[in-house]
């Protein structure tokens, strides 16, 4: 096929998937709908994700915490990324990020490791938080270092992605090797200007449906405090951090503030933009030229953060 071709069939492509959002994503997942409903639909729209060929998944439990592996063909070995995925604390598992993770899996080389985390309303904060970290303590019981274990997440799960880190920092526990942060949501006050901003123009996020699900996890616990916004927690002293996201998502500021936020506590930051694009528009990988990029630029990410560890352990080792 000619490049003019692909271009043009691309184009077609990403004008169907984001009026598809509009359509089945922002006007059914609102505030009005029952989270129950809305879990249902989010499984359905799942269904029209790509999966990624040669990635073998595997369910298995970690306690009472169910877990899926997405596991590629040729494994690089004694690596793993900790997967924590997006639905506004609310919706979605892992089988509704299986296209997405897959194709990290695939990318990456990594076996990539998604907890179905408890979601409010009737688990609200920290029981999402309490998962990932058991989550993340069997992968280092399991012999994995924590240098080698990248954290990353979607969303809500890119906020409890930081979290999670500040939580290792604040117990003294092994801080993971590089966290990859998609569309984070980082701040449940919502106080960024683009929430208003680009409310019309983001094709996928419903503002009441966002506001309302921060209302159910923080239950409680104030929008403002740390562990629901980390945006507003002490940054200093976590490992290197890739944020992701697209110009035409009501969330986008809380990227660009995480950005300075963290630069400014001295953490390696690389914030990427990517203009035109849409909400986690990485969950289109297989489809989408634009989200393979997006993904292949995380594992270049990735394997720049591990020669960083070796050349780290060469200097000590000298």
């Amino acid at each position: 096929m000619s490049s003019k071709w692909h271009h043009r069939l691309q184009s077609i492509a990403t004008f169907f998937l984001r009026n598809a959002l509009r359509l089945l994503f922002k006007s059914l997942i609102g505030p009005a709908l029952p989270v129950a409903w809305q879990r249902r639909v989010v499984n359905g729209i799942a269904l029209i994700k790509k999966i990624a060929p040669g990635v073998t998944l595997r369910r298995y439990q970690i306690g009472d915490l169910a877990v899926e592996s997405a596991l590629p063909a040729s494994p690089v070995a004694g690596k793993a990324m900790l997967y924590l995925h997006g639905g506004a604390y609310c919706l979605g598992s892992s089988r509704t990020h299986r296209g997405l993770v897959t194709h990290l899996a695939a990318a990456t080389g990594l076996e990539v490791v998604v907890p179905d985390y408890r979601l409010a309303p009737e688990h609200p904060f920290p029981a999402a938080q309490n998962d990932a970290l058991s989550c993340y303590q069997a992968l280092l019981a399991r012999g994995i270092a924590a240098p080698d274990i990248s954290i990353a997440g979607d969303s809500a799960g890119g906020g409890l992605a930081l979290s999670l880190a500040l939580r290792l920092r604040d117990e003294k526990l092994p801080q993971p090797g590089a966290l990859l942060l998609i569309s984070p949501w980082v701040d449940l006050t919502l106080s960024g200007a683009s929430f208003i901003a680009l409310q019309a123009r983001d094709p996928m996020l419903n503002a009441g449906w966002v506001t309302k699900g921060a209302q159910l996890y923080a239950g409680v616990t104030s929008l403002d405090d740390p562990g629901c916004s980390p945006l507003f927690a002490e940054l200093s002293g976590l490992p290197a951090m890739l944020i992701q996201v697209g110009s035409e998502e009501i969330l986008f500021d809380d990227a660009q503030r995480l950005a300075q936020r963290a630069r400014t506590a001295g953490v390696s930051i690389d914030l990427q933009i990517f203009q035109g694009m849409w909400h986690v528009f990485q969950a289109h990988a297989g489809m989408l030229d634009v989200s393979d990029a997006a993904i292949e630029r995380m594992t270049d990410f990735l394997r720049m953060s591990w020669s960083s560890d070796r050349n780290d352990s060469a200097a000590i080792g000298s």
